[in-house]
């Protein structure tokens, strides 16, 4: 029965994760409860004490030393160091033991006490295993979803995520497993309690050193991290080593690594900004994704003024300010963002050219009246550019194209008169006679097209195809292609058309 007793005692030690001391000062507060229970030990302070080796199980009276003994709790100073030599009046000092005569009822009761204390001493472990490792993130499975509360399985213990501690924008299900940093370890009237939560920012900071390995290895820095957890985060992130895009890295490949990060948030946005030493820079990155024209600084109150373009303002505020709040948190600074609109209003009409960091680049502008500023004809500036450049005159292969077109018309005057025959003439003729008539009054028109192009094409400039030859174009100069082909549509189409119209009057009459 011993040999059972030590193999339970090593079992129990084993499925509880427990060190074996601990379970045996279990069991003597469980026995200790039990033989309390008992007439024999009742009004009296007794001891139980239990041997690891053997299993033997020996109960103690306790009695206080005292000079003058008063009833049967107390004994002399003499009886006392007859037991222990070095016993002090006061001290507690074991002397008779009892018989074990603990019945069913004391059984009950000792088993109770033995796994309550074993509870007790399963939280304590993780008190203090879990104690010193606030702020890390651990992955945990859904067991619970109350409302006030989710309980999650960590572990050998259980943890939970307040509802102060939850984003409001995030939906559970029960054995769904999430990321979460420990926040604190706290006692409370059921023992300790492990506080878990998924809107610190530091879950933010943990997800990118899991997903982004220059993180991980230091190279890339994260400075800080502003956030309102379910709807928008801003992470700065500084490259400790020259050739390292800091961004480029968190981001990734077609933006793979922050896609799993906003995955895990259940796509809460992220903004990687770049950090910058100069305050005035950092600002501008981190309004973003709208652009900052310029920054003013004002270092006694720590505030900056941003002054973006009017189409930007919302955007650099941001939805209920957010976009504002968030770069403000981020950076430190109290930040106010106008438009240049209103800024050119408050300075009077004047605004001083700013470059990004902030430092005013112009004082004092050299043009005093901007109208007074003569403007130069474009068509002055390209005729200097290509005055030793041959180019074609437009006026030349117009008046050309004009005798061109007199000489088609005459020549159509005498066909349509060729034509143009009485109708007494023409009803002595036979029916294959006037066939013939009206098949060359229909091949006319397309002989002359045919015959048009060819002498305009053959007219004009060998200068025209040179294109080569003008660097820039002017009001009288080509421009390229389109210019040859609105040449090519002036001559052809306009005469083709002219003839068309003389054909069909022909054949009215």
């Amino acid at each position: 029965m011993k040999s059972d007793f030590i193999v339970a005692l090593t079992q129990l030690a084993s499925e509880r994760n427990l060190p074996r001391d601990i379970v045996i000062s279990a069991i003597e507060d469980a026995l200790l409860s039990a033989y309390k229970r008992d007439s024999v030990a009742a009004n009296q302070d007794i001891s139980v004490k239990l041997d690891p080796g053997s299993g033997q199980i020996t109960v103690f009276i306790l009695k206080t030393v005292a000079e003058n003994p008063e009833n049967n709790q107390q004994i002399s100073l003499e009886q006392a160091k007859a037991i222990k030599p070095d016993a002090q009046v006061g001290e507690l000092v074991p002397t008779d033991s009892l018989v074990q005569s603990a019945g069913r009822i004391a059984a009950q009761t000792a088993k109770q006490v033995v796994l309550q204390r074993l509870r007790e001493a399963e939280l304590e472990l993780v008190l203090k295993e879990y104690a010193d490792k606030e702020g890390q993130m651990f992955s945990v499975t859904i067991q619970r979803i109350e409302p006030r509360q989710i309980v999650v399985e960590l572990g050998r213990t259980e943890g939970i995520i307040p509802l102060t501690e939850q984003s409001q924008t995030e939906r559970f299900r029960v054995g769904q497993r999430i990321k979460v940093i420990l926040q604190s370890v706290r006692t409370s009237l059921k023992g300790p309690e492990v506080i878990l939560s998924r809107i610190d920012k530091l879950l933010v900071q943990r997800l990118f050193e899991t997903e982004v390995p220059e993180v991980q290895v230091g190279s890339v820095e994260i400075l800080s991290i502003s956030r309102e957890a379910g709807s928008r985060s801003k992470v700065a992130v500084w490259a400790k080593q020259e050739g390292i895009d800091a961004v480029g890295s968190c981001v990734g490949l077609r933006g793979i690594r922050i896609q799993n990060i906003v995955n895990e948030l259940q796509g809460e946005k992220i903004d990687v900004i770049g950090w910058d030493s100069d305050p005035a820079r950092y600002i501008s990155n981190a309004l973003s994704p709208s652009d900052v024209a310029r920054v003013e600084m004002y270092q006694d109150d720590l505030s900056a003024t941003a002054i973006v373009p009017q189409k930007q303002l919302s955007l650099a505020i941001g939805k209920d300010g957010q976009n504002a709040r968030l770069a403000a948190r981020l950076t430190g600074w109290k930040i106010d963002i106008k438009s240049h609109e209103e800024a050119m209003e408050e300075a009077g009409g004047e605004l001083p050219v700013l470059t990004q960091d902030g430092q005013q680049l112009v004082e004092e502008s050299p043009i005093e009246n901007v109208e007074s500023i003569k403007e130069e004809p474009v068509v002055q500036i390209n005729q200097e550019v290509v005055q030793d450049k041959p180019v074609f005159d437009k006026s030349v292969f117009e008046s050309e194209t004009k005798e061109a077109k007199e000489e088609e018309l005459v020549t159509s005057g005498n066909s349509t008169e060729l034509t143009e025959q009485p109708v007494e003439e023409l009803a002595g003729l036979s029916d294959e006679e006037l066939a013939g008539i009206k098949s060359t009054e229909d091949v006319q028109p397309e002989e002359k097209e045919s015959s048009a192009k060819p002498d305009l094409v053959a007219e004009l400039p060998e200068d025209i195809w040179d294109i080569s030859k003008t660097k820039s174009s002017n009001d009288g100069g080509l421009r390229f292609a389109e210019d040859i082909d609105e040449l090519r549509r002036g001559g052809g189409p306009s005469n083709q058309k002219k003839t068309k119209r003389k054909s069909k009057n022909t054949r009215r009459k």
